[in-house]
């Protein structure tokens, strides 16, 4: 098993036009208000056995008193663990979370005694691109698709339960993985409890539970007291993490809140090994997240030429008026 997260790469930025960035507009994510977080930022709830995802995210509206919120990656009622909610206006975010990958760690019963060896080499061979179709009681159409297993680590084996970790593509069913492994060993198996251990960004260490946010809210808002609020609820920005980043000039940054597609002209740095196609975030200068698209040409042509369009915005985060348009 590895350690490293595959959907989450460390790239060396490429510096194409150095620029500094005006104090007098736009904001450092960590200098936003609290009102401003409220409705612009998102909080990994540690989502209990139980209620549905989508009850979750309305408990979370309801115990902030906002408009609007949305969670990113369905977790089935007894499944427990990473639940990312975004808040107001940034819940858009969630469509760039929905494809990340995901990390499990499930609990096994196999249905017959099997032979350890045995039962590690054939949850080994799962790893890689599998065929799965999904269970009769899903989210989508049932028809065979392919997947992606990054790794599975098996914690441990006592008799007939096997505790494993999984890092999987989005999609994934570890339900079926666990039948489609007892099918395998010839005997049978059943995934008897799951918790997600990461969605995307987001892991463990920034968990908080429904309890731990009605208590922060209360702080805030009956104390004065803004601190744990404010521990608990992360900018939008953080939400990116795992997507390839452009940063962009600041007379560039208005005309894209408009919608306007990012040329060439207007990058100031970019990550290396973007490619045509791949999804990427626009950040400004401060780190702000500007708007969402999709690549047009490779950071390697952006770092050789002066002209051209890099990138076609699919979703705008960012108020027209935030920048100066000069």
């Amino acid at each position: 098993m590895t350690n490293s997260f595959l959907w989450i790469k460390q790239r060396k930025v490429l510096v194409r036009k150095e620029s500094s960035t005006n104090p007098d507009y736009g904001c450092k994510p960590e200098e936003r208000s609290t009102k401003e977080l409220l409705e612009y930022g998102i909080v990994n709830i540690d989502k209990p056995s139980g209620p549905s995802s989508h009850q979750v995210s309305a408990y979370v509206k309801k115990i902030l008193y906002i408009e609007k919120s949305g969670h990113s990656g369905t977790l089935d009622p007894k499944v427990t663990g990473v639940l990312p909610v975004a808040l107001g206006k940034g819940t858009r975010i969630v469509q760039s979370l929905l494809t990340a990958g995901k990390e499990y760690v499930c609990l096994m019963q196999v249905h017959a005694d099997v032979d350890e060896k045995k039962l590690r080499d054939t949850i080994n061979k799962f790893v890689g691109e599998i065929d799965q179709l999904p269970p009769v009681r899903s989210a989508v159409k049932r028809q065979q698709r392919k997947r992606t297993i990054y790794y599975i680590g098996i914690i441990d084996i006592v008799r007939r339960e096997v505790l494993f970790r999984i890092g999987c593509q989005a999609g994934t069913y570890i339900r079926k993985l666990c039948s489609d492994t007892g099918l395998a060993l010839g005997c049978g198996a059943h995934m008897a409890e799951l918790r997600r251990t990461r969605a995307g960004p987001f892991d463990e260490s920034t968990l908080c539970t429904l309890q731990n946010l009605t208590d922060a809210y209360y702080y805030y808002k009956e104390k004065g007291d803004e601190k744990a609020l404010r521990k608990i609820i992360l900018p939008i920005e953080s939400g990116t993490t795992h997507l390839p980043k452009v940063w962009v000039l600041d007379n560039a940054v208005d005309t894209l809140c408009h919608g306007a597609y990012l040329n060439v002209p207007g990058i100031s740095r970019i990550e290396e090994g973007i490619n045509p196609g791949d999804k990427v975030a626009v950040m400004t200068l401060k780190d702000e997240l500007v708007s969402i698209g999709v690549a047009q040409m490779s950071s390697e042509d952006v770092m050789k030429k002066d002209k051209g369009l890099f990138l076609k915005s699919e979703q705008v985060f960012m108020e027209p008026g935030a920048y100066s348009k000069t």
